[in-house]
């Protein structure tokens, strides 16, 4: 029965407080009456999450938390105590912080990525904010072009840090971020390089060719959603380029150079018509 993650278990009994979950080696933990689905009986197989509850007894539950153990997330600091902070995770109990685990002061409201951890000492899930110490920075098992799953973490002066795959630390440059992301967002992205030192530049959009496809239905969908008419042209400024399409100037270039060739465009002064 593993603390942290979901587990499928076998329904062995029914009690006045709930119903009890067994494992393949005789383990069994409580699922609260509460969390009990109206059509669980004895026998059948339920997954659930397994963690500690606030007199650190090991307890089931069907809620859906954010972040599992080995994981990152972006979560809400929900309350501070003399002893660290609490946040929400999604469920009845808070992930603890501890102090020695913050990289800064945490508040009530504020919003931090964390990793979530097993303390070997108290045998409790516990969270870090420290959460550069817990990347893999030696063995890089990308290759450039690769689509991966992003959780944008952090600003830097260069751009936004980013968690790739649950497992490195990645970087979009500011200058390439063309559509609206925040702190918090997951997303799909593209490892643009690896460089010697094991640091990895990260993308939202595919590099070259690629990234013509894709964007290039994106102008075709907007051109039918604005009656067959956008008022861009390669003459337009690449800000107001990538606040309407979420896309570069150069990407927008080539994107409507192909729709051209295809005719399915017609490019006048004042914009691009559907044709």
């Amino acid at each position: 029965m593993n603390l942290g993650v979901k587990n499928t278990l076998r329904v062995l009994r029914g009690t006045s407080v709930g119903m009890y979950l067994g494992d393949t080696h005789g383990n069994d933990v409580l699922l609260p009456k509460k969390y009990i689905p109206d059509d669980l009986i004895v026998g059948d197989d339920i997954e659930v999450f397994i963690y500690k509850d606030s007199e650190d007894r090991i307890i089931a539950t069907t809620l859906e938390p954010k972040v599992q153990l080995n994981q990152f997330a972006y979560l809400q600091v929900m309350a501070v105590t003399g002893i660290g902070a609490f946040l929400d995770w999604g469920l009845e109990k808070d992930l603890f912080v501890p102090f020695k685990e913050q990289n800064k002061k945490l508040n009530t409201g504020d919003w931090c990525a964390v990793y979530v951890y097993l303390d070997e000492e108290t045998d409790r899930l516990v969270g870090s904010c420290k959460v550069n110490k817990f990347f893999e920075k030696e063995k890089i098992d990308l290759s450039e072009g690769e689509e991966v799953d992003l959780l944008v973490f952090e600003e830097t002066n260069l751009g936004l840090n980013v968690v790739i795959n649950n497992t490195y630390k990645g970087l979009i440059y500011e200058n390439e971020i063309f559509q609206r992301v925040k702190l918090g967002s997951r997303t799909k992205g593209y490892i643009k390089l690896i460089r010697e030192d094991n640091r990895i530049d990260v993308s939202l959009q595919k590099q070259g060719y690629a990234n013509i496809e894709p964007n290039a239905e994106k102008i075709l969908e907007k051109l039918k959603a604005n009656n067959g008419f956008l008022d861009i042209t390669d003459k337009s400024d690449a800000n107001y380029v990538m606040y309407q399409l979420e896309m570069s100037k150069k990407t927008f270039k080539k994107a409507i150079g192909g729709l051209y060739k295809q005719r399915l465009i017609r490019i006048e002064d004042d914009g691009i018509y559907l044709v």
